[in-house]
């Protein structure tokens, strides 16, 4: 059984079909990345996924049970965590503040572990570290995208949905980003669901990908068989 498997799931903006039958499936402990142009339908996938976004047909199950009718703060509750595209970070929240809000779905823990959390949140991220009680506006882009994986985390999700983190960062900064996520999932067996433009980070640090085009499936497999597919190198990786 599939931590995650959607079965032929169709959604909508307003009469706008952006999925077309999306079928896929994440397994305990892997990677899985979206690739895809703009417009593909990897962001809606996200969105369907976490319950912003209500599926006009077909099935989303985790873990063995149907979440596709779920309110998306239920589907939180179940342990599927969604960093969204753009940070979306609280600006007038401390930096320690909006990680202790990660935790919202867990209800109210005792003070001395939610300090235990947030410290080791800050020893994933010690970049972030000496902004603890600066508030969030004053981060730089890069470290806003740490402190909204940070906030991700909090929430203990057995299924991470990473929407392309490293928008608009630095190559360098974006690195980090990529560096600690694949840390987390080496020695934490985090599982992810990434939808990343770094095609080649991407595809590096994956087990499984999946390919859309104009809101289908077009091609899948294991990282090895995109990246030895021509219509990848040629589309994706410049080759």
């Amino acid at each position: 059984m599939a931590l995650l498997e959607l079965k032929n799931v169709a959604s909508y903006y307003g009469s706008v079909q952006a999925l077309k039958g999306v079928s896929l499936r994440v397994e305990q402990g892997e990677v899985v990345t979206l690739l895809g142009a703009n417009g593909a339908g990897k962001s809606t996938t996200l969105r369907t996924i976490s319950g912003l976004l209500r599926p006009a047909s077909g099935e989303i199950w985790f873990e063995g049970q149907p979440i596709h009718d779920m309110a998306a703060e239920k589907i939180v509750r179940l342990g599927i965590s969604h960093v969204p595209e753009g940070r979306r970070i609280f600006p007038g929240l401390t930096v320690r503040e909006n990680i202790m809000l990660g935790t919202s779905n867990r209800g109210r823990l005792p003070q001395k572990q939610m300090d235990e959390e947030v410290a080791q949140m800050f020893e994933v991220f010690p970049v972030i570290k000496p902004f603890e009680n600066a508030l969030g506006w004053t981060l730089s882009g890069g470290q806003q995208q740490m402190l909204a994986v940070a906030r991700g985390l909090m929430a203990r999700p057995k299924l991470l949905l990473l929407d392309e983190p490293s928008l608009g960062l630095a190559p360098a900064v974006a690195d980090q980003i990529f560096e600690r996520i694949e840390s987390l999932h080496q020695e934490d067996g985090l599982t992810v669901l990434l939808v990343e433009q770094r095609v080649v980070e991407a595809l590096d640090s994956c087990d499984t990908g999946y390919v859309l085009d104009a809101g289908r499936v077009v091609l899948e497999g294991p990282r090895e068989t995109l990246l030895a597919d021509d219509r990848v190198r040629r589309s994706y990786l410049g080759i």
